[in-house]
Parts: structure tokens; C-alpha cells; sequence
């Protein structure tokens, strides 16, 4: 171990190691090599950290901190974020294999949210309600709902952090992340910023570790109100378990196999273009890559040949090179999944168009662009999330039929619909079931702009003013204006 960079968490503003001292090591992808050491937290660990949330929710500086006050210590965050974005990039890249390209604009873009969950802090209200008994008065306040526990995958975790912590913390809750055990560097040097920025200790614990003991004690925690969890759907449905003994609220946000549909009347450079992006960016370990496409069958052979011209091109390389395109794939267990999930496709029916395989020449977890021309909507590939850099091309010759083929999914998550009939693009819109939907565009965010799936992929949603109330919980107070003594029920009247 010597030679590696040594970690620790984030519990109660103290920098520690785990209880009995466990740790596990991180591997750089692009290299296959161990290069930091991690902590395992235990059972113990995470009491700890609840415990110190509880603690600074209801009885340190955060307690009574007014929303305003709180709103400045997000802005502060924010602002340090951008600040250290390329410090921050350059570790996400060599703990996941992301492109540096990638983790630095990412990094910078997520202070966004930290700003606008600032200005969304003293915005929280409540209302008065037109009640139909008289000399009563009544309204309703909207409180911390309490203890949050927030999961995050190694795939864009700062920006799954951001819109976790900015609505908590905004409300006004504590809260304790478990980061990934795939890439934990980045969000414990974002803890360092977390103490930069002045926040109260306490308020935001970062823990890490593996699903038992530490994701299984955190999520059915009693102190736990609400958990916030991003991953798969195998770990949330273990998740919505663990739930059951505390009876936290839940939200999920979890994997897609979102559909990419392309008409005839579509802009075609365009359309390439976005389905490239959708599939290749990030090497296509996003939550919302484009990985089923769905062309009309009047421009799929045009479409389909710039496209593999262009994929063909895509250079593969050192991801923290800013000339890189596509870097490796996070896991070694993607890559087995990823092999044996196109070797199933090909007895199945699929024909590769380019790709297929491990780039040969280069060590590390690196897999080629691969597009996948799929003769039948029932084959394996079609509705297995790979996360990784492979499509599967189908065609369509109606609006009717490709609704349906796009809403056969077990994954309602994302969408893209090139088309330049906008009344076109509404119906679609309306039709297909998912709870994102890019038109003539794809893979855009924004702090204001809600998301979240449907079906498998999840319920509920982050990012948006909404996502602030769904950390709070309503109280409503009765007041008698009356200045006539309550009756007496028992007397006769």
C-alpha cells in the first residue's frame, strides 16, 4: 500500500478513520491500478454520523440559523466549487475513468446549484387556508423534515451530491452521504470545501463504504426521515426494504434505457450529432444515455452511415489528455457485463456496425464506440442498461409503432424526439412514458429544470424549486381568535 494516497471521512467536521480501522483500495481505470486507499466505514461509523446530524439539526448553529443565513453558506459553496473545479476534476477523472474535459466543466457548472439553492433557501413558505369554521385561524409552516441519507453512484456524483445536499440543506435538514465505493476521492475532497465554506459541523457528513454494513445501516436508520437514493434498481429495491423500519420518505432515481427517436423530416446533422453525444459522451455511463435509437426507416441507412463515420473517429486515450474523446469504462464488472451482453446480441440476431470489442492496444478498461443494428424489438440488448458505449439501432415506420416500441420498456427515465413538426413533437412528447423529454436536443440540465424517471427508473425528483419542499414537511396551526370560552362540552346547553 505504500506509495498510495490515504483517505478519510467526513463525520461531525473531523476527518476519520473507520472504527476498526478498514479500508479498501480505488482503482484508476485507466490504468488498472490501485491508487488511493479508502475507509470502510462500519455500523459504528455510520451511528456516528447520524447521530452527529441529529445533533446539528437540532441543537448546534444550523438549528437556529435563520433560512437567509443558511442560503449564504450555500452560496459560499458554491462559489468554492468553481473555484476548485479543476483540482476536483482531476481527481474524479483518475478515481472513475471520466474525461477530464467532462469532470472540470462539470464540477464548475454544479456551483450553479449550490447558487440557486442559495437563493431558494429564504423562498420557502407556507400559506393560510380560507377555513370554513369561524374566529379560527389557520395557515401552515414548512419545517426540515429531518435526518437526510443521500447515495450516490461514482457516475456524476458531484452533480448527484449537488442536487441532494443544495434543496436539503436549503430546507434546513443535516445529512449524511455515502459515496460511491467505485470512486469516493472526489466527494471526500468535496468534503474539504464543505468545511471551506464555514458550514456548521455536522451538517453534511460524508461517509464510504459498501452497501453492508454501511448503505444498509444508513438507510434504515431511526433517525433517518428521508433517504435520496441514486443507483440501480436491484440496490433500490434494498433500499425501499431498509425503509421499512423507519419508515423514511424515499425518492429514486435509477437506471434507463432511454429511446432516441429520429423522423424523417428530422435535421439530420443534427440528429447525428445528439445521438453521438448521447451514446458516446461519457462514455455512455449516464443514467440518460440515448442507447436505443429508433430511426425511420426512410433515413436510417443515410443516418446510420455518417454515424459510424463519425464513430469510427473517436479518439480513445488517457482521460485526464484534454484531446481525448472517450475514456475507459469505470468497473471491471461493466466491461464483463458489457461483452457478454453483445455476444448474447449477436446470437440473437444483431449486426455489429463498427466496435463490438476491448480496444486491444491499451491496458485499462477501454471498450470501442460500438453500434449494434437490432432486427427485432424483443432482443436482450434492447432493454438492458449496458452503461457503456454501445447502441442499438432499430427502425420504425410509423408515429404509432415507434411509440409503442419506445414505451415497451421495463426504463422510463429519458427521451429525445428530432423532428422538425413541432405539433409532432408534442403528441410524442405526451405519449411516450418517461419523466424527461428532450426535443430536437439532449442531455441539457439546469438547476431549475426538474427530473426524474417513471416505472423502474424511479419516482419522484430532484433539481427544481420543488425538490426544496419535498425536504420539508407542512405543520399546520390552528389559532382561536375568539375571545368567548370554549364550552363546556359536557354541560347542557
Amino acid at each position: 500500500m505504500s506509495g498510495l494516497i490515504t483517505y478519510q471521512m467526513l463525520i461531525d467536521g473531523q476527518w476519520v478513520d473507520a472504527a476498526d480501522g478498514g479500508c479498501f483500495e480505488s482503482i484508476d481505470p485507466s490504468t488498472g491500478e490501485a491508487w488511493a486507499m479508502v475507509p470502510e466505514a462500519t455500523a459504528a461509523d455510520v451511528e456516528r454520523a447520524v447521530k452527529a446530524a441529529e445533533r446539528a439539526m437540532y441543537e448546534g448553529p444550523w438549528a437556529n440559523m435563520t433560512p437567509t443565513e443558511r442560503g449564504k453558506y450555500l452560496r459560499r459553496l458554491g462559489d468554492l466549487l468553481a473555484d476548485k473545479s479543476e483540482d476536483l476534476g482531476r481527481i474524479e477523472t483518475r478515481d472513475t475513468g471520466k474525461m477530464f474535459t467532462e469532470t472540470r466543466w462539470q464540477a464548475k457548472y454544479i456551483a450553479e446549484f449550490f447558487h440557486f439553492y442559495a437563493g431558494a433557501a429564504d423562498k420557502i413558505d407556507g400559506k393560510t387556508l380560507p377555513i370554513d369554521k369561524p374566529d379560527m385561524f389557520v395557515f401552515t409552516d414548512r419545517e426540515p423534515i429531518g435526518v437526510v441519507a443521500a447515495i450516490v453512484p461514482w457516475n456524476s456524483q458531484l452533480f448527484l451530491s449537488a442536487v441532494k445536499i443544495g434543496p436539503a440543506l436549503a430546507a434546513g435538514n443535516a445529512i449524511v452521504l455515502k459515496a460511491s465505493e467505485h470512486g469516493a476521492a472526489p466527494m471526500l475532497e468535496f468534503g474539504k470545501l464543505i468545511q471551506q465554506a464555514g458550514i456548521p459541523d455536522g451538517v453534511v457528513n460524508i461517509i464510504t463504504g459498501h452497501g453492508d454494513p454501511c448503505g444498509k445501516t444508513l438507510t434504515s436508520h431511526p433517525s433517518v426521515a428521508r433517504v435520496s437514493f441514486t443507483g440501480g434498481p436491484a440496490s433500490a429495491a434494498q433500499v425501499i426494504r431498509n425503509t421499512a423500519e423507519n419508515f423514511a420518505e424515499i425518492s429514486l432515481e435509477l437506471g434507463g434505457k432511454s429511446p432516441f427517436i429520429v423522423f424523417e423530416d428530422a435535421d439530420l446533422e443534427s440528429a447525428v450529432n445528439g445521438s453521438i453525444a448521447g451514446i458516446f459522451a461519457a462514455t455512455g455511463q449516464s443514467c440518460v444515455a440515448g442507447s436505443r435509437l429508433y430511426l425511420h426507416d426512410s433515413i436510417a441507412d443515410q443516418f446510420l452511415a455518417r454515424m459510424v463515420e463519425i464513430a469510427k473517429t473517436i479518439k480513445i486515450g488517457d482521460p485526464q489528455d484534454e484531446a481525448t474523446q472517450m475514456g475507459p469504462l469505470c468497473t471491471a464488472a461493466q466491461m464483463t457485463h458489457i461483452e457478454t451482453q453483445v455476444a448474447l446480441a449477436k446470437t440473437e440476431g444483431g449486426r455489429i456496425l463498427t466496435g463490438g470489442q476491448r480496444v486491444a492496444d491499451r491496458k485499462g478498461l477501454f471498450f470501442e464506440p460500438t453500434i449494434i443494428e437490432c432486427p427485432r424489438q424483443d432482443m436482450t440488448i434492447v432493454d438492458t442498461e449496458l452503461f457503456g458505449p454501445v447502441l442499438s439501432v432499430l427502425r420504425f415506420t410509423s408515429e404509432d409503432e415507434v411509440v409503442a416500441h419506445a414505451n415497451a420498456s421495463q426504463h422510463g427515465l429519458a427521451a429525445g424526439i428530432f423532428t422538425r413538426d413541432s405539433a409532432r413533437s408534442v403528441r410524442m412528447a405526451r405519449r411516450i412514458r418517461a419523466g424527461i423529454i428532450w426535443i430536437n436536443t439532449y442531455r441539457v440540465i439546469s438547476p431549475i429544470a426538474e427530473f426524474g424517471g417513471m416505472k423502474t427508473s424511479g419516482y419522484g425528483r430532484e433539481s427544481g424549486m420543488q425538490a426544496v419542499y419535498d425536504y420539508t414537511r407542512p405543520k399546520t396551526v390552528w389559532m382561536n381568535l375568539s375571545t368567548t370560552p370554549i364550552a363546556n362540552p359536557f354541560q347542557p346547553r
